[in-house]
């Protein structure tokens, strides 16, 4: 006949408090999906291709339809919907990106946005009215993540009091974050409008190349490792610059798109791809993506249909009908201007942004690697998330 086991008071103790323990750790990987990524944090710098709020916490209220489709109302997003960022954050399994510049309501215990509407690579030589160019260039967006990363050791200090609201991340987040940059559309269509032409924006592109290479050598050194950098999309193909930037019969290509400017920014990405190549070399256990966001983005407007779309370079959002259905004299959200029914068949929302269809189509595209340059292994760093 078996014995009886006899256990201790100290016993039950110790292994109650172990079961307990892992319990906890059970739950934070079940409910943390962040966990189950390399990838604890987003630091993204950019313009209204990746702005999630910040431009519009600094000037006018942005009206409706923006933001229709998804969030059912205008929050700071030039779209009806979600943009790649956004898709990108939930296929990390992290939250949507708070704009810096949002103090109310904002998490940035998984990253900041530090993009806003209308930003260059170059800062502006005028005012915001006078050209129509945010003040929030790149150079201005990287001192605004100094300022944060200097608050965020501020807050660990010890002895500092930390208020139960506040959201932060520790300061070992900025080693273990991914770094994007989706910027420069707005140096090289602004110059093109001030000049007239595309010859004056060529002289400027390995100024711009070269600001964007030194933003990722200043963050290395402040310990970022991981870096992805979108290219240019292609700007001959946009409905409301296919409206607005002077072009002759003959610049359009076989999908209606204007072959010089999309020549002109091919020769842009060659350059960046080329200068990150170099960079690529000297930075030690860093990982340089460059995103060829172009290419996704071509083959909507060139094939639509094939993507379960059917407009490509037919705007939304927009008023006057015609081939384009834009007028830079009434944009989207201008009262006399109307959204369509059908979002999710257009490629373009309001004539220089995308869709959220569009936008989630370049996403899976990304998520999946197949626009890296050089492959780089999405997979095996994070547990990816379904992105809805």
């Amino acid at each position: 006949m078996m014995g009886t086991l006899k256990v201790s008071n100290s016993s039950l103790y110790i292994f109650s408090k172990f079961l307990v323990i892992c319990m906890v750790m059970i739950s934070s990987l079940v409910d943390s999906s962040y966990s189950l990524c390399d990838f604890e944090a987003i630091f993204n710098f950019g313009d209204s291709n990746s702005d999630t709020g910040g431009f519009h916490t600094s000037f006018p209220a942005q009206p409706g339809p923006y933001g229709m489709t998804y969030f059912k109302k205008p929050v700071g997003r030039a779209s009806d919907g979600r943009l790649i960022v956004d898709f990108l954050a939930q296929g990390l399994g992290l939250p949507y990106l708070s704009p810096y510049l949002q103090s109310i309501g904002s998490d940035y215990t998984h990253g900041v946005n530090f993009a806003s509407s209308a930003s260059t690579v170059i800062p502006p030589t005028t005012s915001f009215f006078v050209s129509g160019l945010s003040p929030f260039s790149l150079s201005v967006q990287l001192r605004q993540m100094e300022q944060f990363k200097a608050k965020v050791d501020e807050f660990h200090q010890p002895g500092t009091r930390i208020s139960s609201g506040t959201k932060i991340p520790s300061p070992d987040i900025f080693g273990k974050a991914l770094y994007t940059f989706y910027i420069g559309q707005n140096d090289f269509t602004s110059k093109i409008a001030a000049t007239g032409g595309i010859d004056a924006v060529r002289g400027t592109l390995p100024h711009i190349v070269l600001q964007i290479n030194a933003a990722i050598k200043e963050l290395y050194a402040q310990g970022g490792r991981r870096f992805m950098v979108f290219n240019l999309g292609p700007v001959g193909c946009y409905p409301g610059y296919l409206v607005e930037l002077p072009h002759a019969t003959s610049d359009y290509d076989e999908f209606g798109c204007m072959a010089s400017y999309n020549n002109a920014v091919n020769d842009y990405n060659k350059l960046l791809k080329y200068t990150l190549s170099l960079t690529r070399e000297s930075l030690v256990d860093a990982s340089l993506i460059y995103v060829d966001t172009n290419s996704a983005l071509l083959e909507l407007f060139h094939h639509p249909t094939f993507y379960g779309l059917k407009y490509s370079t037919r705007t939304c959002c927009g008023y006057g009908g015609g081939v384009y259905n834009f007028n830079p004299k009434i944009l989207c959200g201008h009262m006399l201007a109307s959204a369509c029914d059908e979002p999710h068949s257009y490629v373009s929302w309001d004539g220089i942004h995308f869709t959220e269809a569009a936008n989630k189509i370049v996403a899976h595209a990304i998520l999946n690697g197949s626009l890296f340059d050089p492959p780089f292994p999405l997979h095996e760093h994070c547990d990816l998330q379904p992105i809805g």
